[in-house]
């Protein structure tokens, strides 16, 4: 996975991130998906400017939580059936950015149960602040 911190607005972050975060999700537009769960792999990457991530005492009220992502996921999930992966990855990307501290995001997607010849089909999108 690229990181983005080579992006001009982005010099001055630090990037957060979890990785295959495995969630079970009623998703999909057959028929059959959406009679039962699909195993989902969800990350995201988080930039949030060193001003606001750089601890001077070592608190975790200086810096952005992990649990904030997880949680946020878990609201997503838990307002039931989405059709498709992009729809889902611009609803988390939308919930990411609307943290104050963050300035961009990555959300990608994967359901890598869906077929037996490759390892995941998925989606990616990226989300930048405008400046303020």
């Amino acid at each position: 996975m690229n990181s983005l911190l080579h992006h001009p607005t982005l010099m001055d972050c630090r990037r957060l991130f979890l990785r295959n975060y495995e969630v079970m999700i009623n998703i999909g537009v057959h028929d059959f998906e959406k009679k039962g769960e699909q195993r989902v792999l969800i990350n995201v990457d988080l930039y949030v400017p060193l001003a606001l991530s750089t601890p001077k005492a070592d608190q975790l009220d200086e810096v952005l939580d992990y649990d904030f992502i997880r949680s946020t996921i878990a609201v997503r999930m838990s307002k039931g059936h989405v059709h498709l992966q992009e729809t889902l990855c611009d609803d988390v990307l939308a919930l990411m950015l609307a943290h104050p501290n963050v300035r961009a995001a990555r959300v990608s997607t994967e359901k890598p149960d869906v077929y037996p010849d490759c390892e995941a089909v998925g989606v990616e999108v990226f989300g930048l602040k405008e400046a303020a």
